[in-house]
């Protein structure tokens, strides 16, 4: 008896040692999968269309001191930029050119730098280029500060000033913002005629004149060549991806993967992670649920189908769970709301929501809270439901009929032993290998939500949270739901292999 219990004590310590060196094994191969999917997200959301900081800071309200707007808004576009991330660099390194400078990234406007950006292309000349970029801004910050002499306005109206400064300042703006010779020259010669009609903008001519000869500076001097003469620049550790991934300090971002820290919502400019943490519940809640219903009624049909091959039962079930399984969602969903919520017909269950209206009363506790969300949430839990049915029962009926023609079921139905005992002892376990596989997409699920019934159940969830993430090209928010899925997808793997040796010994942690 102490040499049996040596060897089992044996067993289990050999056993808890295989598993603990298999989850790490799995854990380290699972790191550069997470870089990867880090680094995808990262990528889409830095190309990600429109520009960040432009939708953070307010438009400009037409009329009134166009100036003084302009200076508030460039003062909020430097505070946002930091705050995002996007005065740094993109990454630890960049392949350029030889043309290219690595400072680049210190242009606040994307507009302006998209416009260098091209121009390096075309000119090659980056000095040239550095130099006329400075005397446009040069150019348009004195127009921003700019105070007519009141003498002059007596032979003006002020409304025509205004416009006239205005339409300078559209057309420097425009200027900084534009790469092509054409363009370029026709916003000279339109600002040249500006300052020829109206002698109180007498005092922009110098500077003008410095911008004009800055670019044919530019022309003359074009080093196409220096756009083929590759190059690599390193930047370090205050980059943008470092940044997004372990913060940067606690000063702006408390790093993604150390704290959980996403960023900001272009929208609500709310943290991310606030958004999240407030919706993933739900979502949670009718995934785990649904996932539980649909084993708790897939599995015994398919055990009983497949123990009963070909009876009625067998023939009956598979009509109906294939029915199930054809009909769409959203189809079901209005379904079922057209009947049992509609005042013509069935009103039994409430529309949308997981509550009242008004929330719950105050003091309730968590039952009485239970007891009244319990309506609302029958409706959707059938809809998440139901098309799991036919998936799980069909794939437990095809493993427990693979099981039940094995040698040792046969030998147990040799010794005598009921039919219960040799389906559910011996072949129930080795046959849930298949639906093990199920159970890893319970976590990706939970974070991505079921888009169509969140949104026609009104559930407050992050299916509906993700469509209004991507109706209001929400980049931060949709990149968060791509990563946390995919982590969450890399987890429920884990798990699943580790069921997989928990239910069958067979299989080896190596």
């Amino acid at each position: 008896m102490e040499l049996r219990n040596r060897r089992v004590n044996r067993t289990i310590f050999s056993f808890d040692t295989d598993m603990f060196q298999y989850i790490v094994k799995r854990i380290f191969i699972f790191i550069p999968t997470l870089v990867a999917i880090t680094l995808l997200g990262f990528i889409i959301s830095v190309n990600a269309p429109g520009d960040a900081v432009e939708r953070m800071v307010q438009s400009v309200s037409a009329g009134g001191d166009m100036g003084a707007q302009s200076v508030s808004i460039i003062e909020q576009k430097k505070g946002w930029r930091a705050k995002l991330g996007l005065d740094l660099p993109v990454f630890y390194f960049s392949l350029t050119s030889l043309s290219r400078p690595d400072t680049l990234y210190r242009i606040i406007d994307k507009n302006e730098k998209e416009a260098l950006d091209r121009l390096i292309s075309i000119y090659g000349n980056w000095e040239e280029i550095q130099n006329y970029h400075r005397s446009l801004n040069t150019f348009y910050l004195s127009q921003i500060s700019f105070v007519p002499d009141s003498n002059q306005l007596k032979q003006y109206d002020k409304n025509k000033v205004l416009e006239t400064l205005n339409q300078l300042k559209s057309e420097a703006t425009a200027l900084k913002n534009t790469h092509e010779k054409t363009l370029i020259e026709v916003k000279l010669n339109k600002i040249k005629t500006l300052l020829a009609a109206y002698p109180f903008l007498e005092s922009f001519k110098p500077r003008f004149e410095k911008v004009k000869h800055d670019f044919s500076l530019l022309e003359s001097n074009a080093s196409v060549w220096k756009n083929y003469i590759p190059r690599i620049a390193f930047y370090g550790t205050k980059n943008q991806y470092h940044r997004w991934l372990f913060g940067d300090g606690g000063k702006f971002s408390k790093g993604l993967l150390l704290h959980g820290d996403f960023g900001t919502s272009y929208v609500t400019r709310q943290p991310i992670s606030d958004v999240i943490y407030s919706k993933i519940g739900w979502s949670l809640f009718f995934s785990m649920l649904s996932v539980v219903l649909a084993y708790l009624v897939s599995i015994p049909i398919g055990v009983r189908a497949a123990s009963k091959r070909g009876s009625r039962f067998d023939k009956t079930s598979s009509i109906v769970l294939f029915l199930l399984y054809s009909m769409p969602s959203f189809w079901l969903a209005t379904l079922l709301l057209m009947t049992f919520a509609n005042t013509d017909v069935l009103s039994w269950l409430p529309a949308s929501g997981v509550k009242p209206a008004l929330g719950y009363p105050d003091g309730a506790s968590f039952w009485e809270m239970v007891k009244i969300s319990f309506p609302y949430i029958i409706l959707p839990a059938i809809c998440y439901t139901y098309s799991s049915f036919a998936f799980l029962s069909r794939t437990m009926r095809v493993s427990m009929l693979e099981v039940v023609s094995q040698d040792y079921i046969r030998t147990a139905r040799a010794k005598g032993l009921s039919e219960n005992k040799v389906i559910w002892k011996h072949g129930f376990r080795n046959a849930l290998l298949p639906i093990i596989t199920v159970f890893a997409n319970v976590f990706p699920a939970a974070i991505g939500g079921s888009v169509i019934i969140e949104s026609i159940f009104t559930i407050p969830g992050m299916g509906s949270e993700a469509i209004y993430a991507i109706y209001n090209n929400n980049y931060p928010m949709i990149i968060a739901i791509l990563t946390i899925t995919g982590f969450l997808t890399l987890v429920g793997y884990l798990i699943s292999d580790i069921l997989y040796a928990l239910v069958d010994p067979r299989i080896s942690y190596k």
